[in-house]
């Protein structure tokens, strides 16, 4: 017969090495003190300001490439400075050589001006008659002159200019109330901006 010592316990009641439901649980339990963090978000990334992010340290990298900027602007600065230089000098430039072939071309037709005086005098003198030999080469002279560039100025009746016509004798006229060319003794010239010869006049002058 057997002792109740020696019989072994049935039910449900876990032996020394056997661990119950909640210790088979895989991995540490959470714990309270672990900050919770959103998935792929970095936790340094958290409460950075726009002065923090301006603030922050450059690289040398950014550093190198903000000086090459720099100078790449400077660059342009420069060559705009430079072409606004060449286009001033290549301007002046040509205003200097218009200028000067009007002065060759008026030194070359300074020796046709005592012709076209002798021209004119025969005109007053009516010696040059439509159809005359005279009067075919005075044409073609005047023809020379005009393609030159030669302009002619001094009229009866003109306001005098000082800066274009030469008095060589004043008239006190009444009824005048400003000079004025009253007879053109020689016919003014220039050619272009080239002032050959000015207009040589008698002038009526107020009385």
């Amino acid at each position: 017969m057997a002792h109740k010592d020696d019989e072994q316990p049935t039910g449900s009641g876990a032996g020394p090495d056997e661990t119950g439901p909640e210790e088979n649980t895989s991995g540490p339990a959470p714990s309270g003190d672990q900050p919770e963090t959103d998935a792929g978000q970095d936790p340094d990334a958290e409460g950075l300001t726009i002065d923090d992010i301006l603030g922050a340290e450059q690289t040398p990298e950014a550093a190198a490439e903000g000086a090459s900027s720099d100078k790449e602007a400077s660059l342009l600065i420069d060559l705009k400075r430079l072409q606004a230089e060449y286009a001033n000098y290549r301007r002046r430039t040509e205003e200097q050589r218009e200028r000067e072939i009007e002065r060759a071309k008026g030194e070359a037709v300074k020796g046709l001006l005592p012709v076209m005086d002798d021209l004119d005098r025969a005109a007053k003198h009516g010696d040059l008659v439509e159809g005359s030999p005279l009067a075919a080469i005075g044409e073609k002279v005047r023809a020379v002159a005009e393609r030159l560039g030669v302009v002619s100025y001094g009229a009866v009746g003109d306001v005098f200019d000082p800066q274009q016509h030469e008095a060589i004798f004043q008239a006190p006229t009444p009824g005048v109330t400003e000079t004025t060319i009253l007879e053109v003794v020689e016919v003014g010239y220039r050619l272009g901006s080239v002032e050959l010869r000015p207009a040589k006049v008698v002038v009526a002058v107020p009385a």
